[in-house]
């Protein structure tokens, strides 16, 4: 189940005067309705929406994250694909199914949605929000200072301490999953001009392919500028594309394979690190030059923050315990810290990780009802070419 929804209340005041009812038809106790009781916040500019009522259609047995986001992904993406298409989305959302502590534990578990049928082990920025969004609307006990608890993400446990003032939650530092370098070094021969490109492959939550154009004559071009947003997409979209076709990579403890993200990074000036992530919101076709493109993450992206970090440290350039700041295209900050190094096994395979931190802050935009009219044309949403 998820948290307990309570959608008797049909009446709403707008603040400037007008009264209103929702429409009853909408609202039934009965037929087929989808309700989607919201939360929308961003954390460092990306969008994320948390859903915290009216998807209810998971079977008992499915009882982990791991098993919910399966499950979803296998049987029930039209709600990621309501929430995240248009007209109720657009590129860059992204969403979070949040469910209710199943009867083997304590914490609550959020599925993660993003663009492109991508159902991702982890997000940091997403976690940043759902944090955020259960403990300023009362899901979770706000205590200040300090509030600190355990969230279930399909990647296992993440702890969670919650900067906290007047009931503001002032900043999130989450302790993210192992992270690790898959390869260092790699030639990614990308066509149609482009040329090769170098690129390190590490997992921090996704799998990336880890891209300094300072350290790429073919992309010394590229600045991590706003401005260069398009052809950072599509140059970025082509790169991964061909990183995951020519070194194709698998988690080794769970079936989750790569490469499906990409960040671009430039070798820092000073003690920040500019970066940006480039994100599939299509399926690219080598003989479809209009389908070369993607979307960056507003964000200086969590996930993308500890597999940098996991490249820095197999590289010896950032040691435990050393702050590392990392920018976004936008300007927005999260700050990475290495809490410790440990190892990531299976019965075949033993490789040296590291246990990476964020921080970061989310701020909440919007509380809505999503609602699905059972007569709209459009059950699952759309795209059209101009922005996807």
């Amino acid at each position: 189940m998820t948290v307990d929804e309570d959608s008797t209340n049909q009446e709403e005041t707008n603040s400037t005067g007008i009264s209103f009812s929702l429409p009853s038809r909408l609202f039934q106790q009965h037929g087929n309705k989808t309700i989607l009781h919201c939360i929308d916040c961003h954390a460092g500019g990306e969008p994320a929406r948390v859903v915290l009522s009216g998807v209810n259609s998971i079977p008992p047995q499915y009882e982990t994250a791991l098993q919910k986001r399966n499950y979803m992904m296998e049987h029930l993406d039209h709600f990621r694909k309501l929430l995240l298409l248009e007209p109720r989305g657009y590129p860059c959302q992204n969403v979070n199914f949040v469910f209710a502590p199943s009867n083997n534990g304590n914490n609550y578990q959020y599925v993660i949605g993003e663009q492109n049928k991508i159902y991702p082990l982890m997000s940091g920025h997403n976690t940043i929000c759902v944090a955020t969004a259960l403990l300023e609307c009362g899901v979770i006990p706000m205590i200040s200072p300090s509030t600190q608890f355990t969230l279930e993400a399909p990647a296992g446990p993440i702890n969670i301490t919650a900067r906290c003032h007047d009931q503001k939650v002032t900043s999130i530092t989450l302790q993210n999953a192992p992270s690790f370098v898959e390869k260092l070094n790699v030639t990614v021969q990308v066509p149609h001009g482009v040329g090769d490109v170098q690129c390190d492959i590490a997992y921090g939550g996704m799998w990336y392919a880890v891209v300094n154009l300072s350290n790429n004559a073919s992309l010394k071009h590229l600045k991590l500028h706003p401005d260069n947003a398009a052809e950072l997409c599509r140059v970025g979209e082509m790169i991964k594309v061909a990183c995951r076709e020519q070194h194709p990579v698998q988690h080794p403890t769970v079936d989750y394979p790569g490469v499906d993200i990409l960040v671009f990074r430039e070798t820092p000036t000073t003690t920040i690190a500019r970066n940006t992530v480039v994100m599939s919101n299509t399926v690219l076709d080598w003989d479809k030059p209009e389908t070369w493109t993607a979307m960056l993450d507003r964000s200086p992206c969590g996930t993308g923050t500890c597999a940098v970090m996991a490249v820095l440290h197999a590289r010896g350039e950032l040691q435990v315990g050393e702050p590392f700041v990392h920018e976004s295209i936008v300007g927005t900050q999260f700050v990475g810290t290495i809490v410790q190094g440990t190892t990531v096994s299976s019965e075949e395979d033993h490789r040296p990780a590291i246990i990476p931190q964020v921080e970061g802050s989310a701020y909440i935009t919007q509380y809505s009802q999503v609602v699905l009219d059972p007569e709209d044309p459009f059950p699952e949403g759309y795209r059209v070419a101009d922005i996807w």
